[in-house]
């Protein structure tokens, strides 16, 4: 198979470059995705880019994905930080293909991981990307939608999801540059949401439907979960970890009602943001609330006892500690939060 990119440069470091994918032009002979370019306007590279023509070369790599249940597709990213090794293929991605449309579920780290995702959905199907569903505004999870949304999908997210992209989106485009260098991460911005999700909505896929929920402030504020109807698979986003210790970005007390709210969903699944891929239900939440639980009950010990937050924040859910991975770089900031959180309940 042949595909249609664009090579793209940095202006002032011009030998940093990438191939990037322009999507829906695709074929099995090299003529054949050349003639389609007939039909697309102009390339206008970025600000501080520059791009050659467009031009066909043969497909590039697609992520690697399983398929977990009938229709549904799932990627586990690595459990470590994104840097340049990893080029920020840290984070679980997934897709589930109707009979009229495919919806993907959460796009990764940076532009790249977006392409690889849509090669792998093209490997499996030729339907449309009807949408582009973002469980929660991290740059983990929102990086590569901009080459699905190109490629027709409608970008959906929690309804505060748009405003928290704005304020972020300046930090988000220079830390994740810098974490996986300019080379892997030239293409990759932030796209708001053109569907929000004030509280619940249904999208159809022909076939098979796609409950959404938003959520109170929990890992975040803008926490939004997906559950297929077909097989009842419930996508967590960072609702739920698995194996990676919990990063709390929202509310303590919101999360552990959030998790308890999930059995009124009666999943047959979890498909969480890190970790797994399927985990079981409740099974699948116990160390998750177990975590939250410590983290709850040692914050409210060290308020009681009249520790100050930067004495506090040291011994904060240690009992934790053999039981998840990364847990120096994520239970400080976690103390951090619950800490402030608490102290004045």
């Amino acid at each position: 198979m042949f595909e249609a990119v664009v090579t793209v440069c940095l202006m002032m470091e011009p030998d940093i470059c990438r191939d990037v994918l322009l999507p829906n032009h695709r074929a099995a002979e090299q003529a054949d995705c050349l003639a389609s370019l007939s039909t697309v306007p102009d390339y206008v590279p970025p600000s501080g880019l520059t791009a050659t023509a467009l031009t066909c070369k043969p497909e590039g790599p697609a992520l690697k994905v399983s398929e977990v249940g009938d229709g549904v597709f799932w990627h586990r990213g690595l459990i470590e930080e994104p840097d340049r090794v990893n080029r920020g293929d840290v984070t679980n991605l997934g897709f589930v293909i109707g009979e009229e449309w495919v919806a993907v579920i959460d796009t990764g780290t940076a532009r790249w991981m977006g392409e690889a995702l849509l090669r792998a959905i093209r490997q499996r199907t030729d339907l449309p990307i009807g949408y582009v569903i973002l469980t929660h505004m991290h740059p983990d999870h929102v990086l590569g939608a901009n080459v699905l949304a190109e490629a027709g999908g409608e970008v959906v997210g929690h309804a505060k999801l748009p405003r928290a992209l704005a304020d972020r989106r300046d930090n988000y485009l220079e830390s994740l540059s810098g974490l996986l260098g300019d080379s892997a991460f030239i293409g990759s911005d932030i796209i708001a949401p053109s569907v929000v999700v004030e509280d619940e909505m249904v999208l159809d896929l022909g076939g098979r439907q796609l409950a959404l929920r938003a959520w109170p402030a929990a890992h975040t504020g803008t926490d939004l979960t997906v559950q297929d109807d077909l097989t009842g698979l419930l996508f967590t986003g960072d609702l739920v970890f698995h194996e990676h210790t919990p990063a709390l970005d929202g509310s303590l007390r919101g999360w552990q009602k959030v998790l308890a709210e999930f059995a009124d969903l009666n999943p047959t699944g979890i498909l969480p943001g890190h970790g797994g891929p399927l985990l079981d239900w409740p099974e699948g939440t116990a160390d998750m609330e177990r975590y939250l639980e410590v983290l709850a009950h040692d914050t409210r010990q060290a308020i009681d006892d009249g520790m100050h937050m930067g004495e506090a924040v040291t011994r904060i859910a240690e009992s934790e500690r053999d039981h998840w991975t990364l847990f120096d770089a994520y239970n400080p900031r976690n103390a951090t939060v619950a800490f402030t959180e608490l102290e004045w309940e």
